[in-house]
């Protein structure tokens, strides 16, 4: 969680406030300096553990002894990364004091003189001297350059600022160094774009990108790709916080969560947090308004983090059956649409097990119900009610008797019974969606959020850290995000990423995807989603 201090108004504190606020100062960066020393000492203890189970890797392979060096790897990544935020944190505390940091620098990367290079230059835009009036002259330049990625290749961007002095009174005159979205970072926003979306969206750890670069020709240390990582999802945080608030101003929601292992602290062990997704789409009730999708990241289950996250909510939420849910729903303000693919899912799961002939009777009546959702999908509310009414009503009247009688029928233990009292148990939210034309006869918007998740925890293992977890979110909000409306991730964090540096924060709303000039690209966004 990135905390924001705001530097108080030093010209109206009296000499002894300003002695506190730099001891406080002070204090605070020897704290964070002993947690990167600590961070340091485990990476350094890492690496060695690497070098020695790489060792044991020749001759005959081990899948346990695989396992165990890309959970080192991922280990070793995360902690990198928390250096770095860490590490930025520190130095912007050094800039209210003034006082440098004695922190080591991380390692920037070599930019080869084999990769193509394009020039830039920025010549001022001064015609004369602002002074005098008078004619400039060429006095030098400055020369910075920054790695860039454009689609299929590397290419170096050199930025050149040619300097020219007036004649006349000798005023120096030039371009602004152009910004970068990390200060002094030596990755364009293409290239940042890139590592986000291979590590999030395609779901490529950052050791084995650094790999794949080599393979480019082009050198990139796993601790530099994790600088860049930290650095970047501080940067976005402001944005992922302008899709929450976009996501909560809405009345129905879908909400979900997934288990995500996470590396516990000191014994290299996991433990199981969570990943709690809220997704905002109401076009298939023809609504014009953007779609989103935020998730938080929380170091457990307990029902006190989705009453937290949604604390500012009022209207109808679509979940499962978790318990967790169920205190939401006290005070009336939140109204629960529970999902009938939940219910679908288990007489599907007997049918297939067992052949279960009422399991099968379950299940056709079931898709009588999102036969008719398929041919009202896309119109208006009132429309979509109205046919519910008519048409939808009268099959769950027929259903819920069958459902009652054939309960009677069967064992009290068996699958089938406990499939049953399941859906009557909860049958008065799974009959909320005939209530409003907008909500969904199912929670699909928000399981289809987390199958990206699934997929990077499958090829992850873990989440190195709750911090790790945290970034996780924040960075599948923003991709998910642009996903959903039709934006192809990377030509998006490669916009925002130009443009965020410099862009004021209350007009931080412009770089949300709807707001963007950028063309939908559906094509590319589906083809990305199948791969997902």
């Amino acid at each position: 969680m990135v905390v924001t201090r705001v530097l108080p108004d030093l010209d109206q504190l009296d000499g002894g406030a300003l002695r506190a606020l730099i001891v406080e100062q002070h204090r605070e960066i020897l704290w964070q300096q002993q947690q990167l020393l600590s961070h340091q000492s485990e990476i350094e203890h890492l690496k060695l553990l690497l070098a020695q189970l790489r060792r044991m890797q020749f001759g005959r392979k081990s899948e346990k002894l695989e396992r165990q060096i890309e959970q080192l790897e991922l280990k070793l990544e995360e902690l990198e990364t928390a250096k770095a935020t860490r590490q930025e944190l520190i130095t912007a505390i050094s800039e209210v004091t003034s006082k440098p940091s004695s922190t080591t620098k991380p390692v920037r990367p070599f930019l080869s003189e084999d990769l193509p290079r394009e020039v830039k230059v920025h010549e001022p835009k001064l015609e004369a001297c602002p002074d005098c009036g008078g004619q400039l002259r060429k006095l030098g330049e400055d020369v910075s350059e920054v790695l860039e990625r454009v689609p299929e290749h590397f290419k170096v961007i050199r930025h050149v600022r040619p300097k020219l002095s007036c004649s006349s009174c000798e005023r120096i005159v030039q371009s602004p160094a152009p910004s970068r979205p990390i200060e002094r970072g030596k990755a364009g926003p293409g290239l940042l774009a890139h590592v986000l979306v291979a590590k999030y969206c395609d779901h490529q750890p950052l050791y084995r990108q650094s790999e794949i670069y080599a393979r480019e020709g082009v050198q990139l240390e796993r601790s530099t790709l994790a600088d860049w990582v930290g650095g970047v999802s501080r940067l976005l945080t402001p944005l992922v916080d302008a899709i929450a608030r976009h996501v909560l101003a809405t009345g129905k929601l879908h909400a979900d969560d997934i288990p995500v292992p996470v590396l516990a602290p000191g014994n290299g062990k996991t433990k199981i947090g969570r990943l709690w997704t809220y997704v905002r789409d109401d076009r298939p009730a023809a609504d014009s308004a953007a779609p989103a999708v935020w998730f938080v990241y929380s170091p457990d289950r307990r029902g006190e983090h989705p009453r937290r996250h949604l604390r500012s909510f009022h209207g109808y939420l679509q979940a499962d059956g978790y318990s967790g849910f169920h205190h939401l729903y006290d005070e009336g303000e939140i109204q629960e649409a529970a999902c009938w693919a939940h219910v679908r899912r288990k007489f599907y799961e007997l049918h297939v097990a067992h052949q279960s002939p009422i399991a099968a009777v379950a299940i056709q009546r079931i898709a009588a119900l999102y036969a008719i959702e398929t041919e009202i999908r896309g119109r208006p509310p009132e429309e979509r009610l109205e046919i519910r009414s008519t048409r939808a009503r009268p099959l769950l009247e027929s259903l819920h008797a069958w459902l009652e009688t054939t309960l009677t029928q069967v064992s009290r233990k068996s699958e089938i019974a406990a499939a049953i009292r399941y859906a009557l148990s909860r049958w008065r939210a799974l009959l909320r969606y005939l209530d409003d034309g907008r909500l969904e006869i199912d929670n699909n918007a928000a399981e289809r959020a987390l199958r990206a998740v699934a997929l990077g925890r499958k090829n992850y293992l873990f989440a190195g850290s709750d911090t790790g977890g945290e970034r996780a979110a924040a960075l599948y909000s923003l991709i998910g995000t642009a996903k959903l409306n039709g934006y192809d991730p990377e030509a998006y964090l490669r916009y925002v990423l130009e443009r965020v540096a410099d862009h004021p924060i209350n007009r931080i709303n412009e770089l949300l995807p709807w707001n963007t000039p950028l063309d939908p690209q559906i094509r590319t966004s589906k083809s990305r989603e199948a791969h997902s």
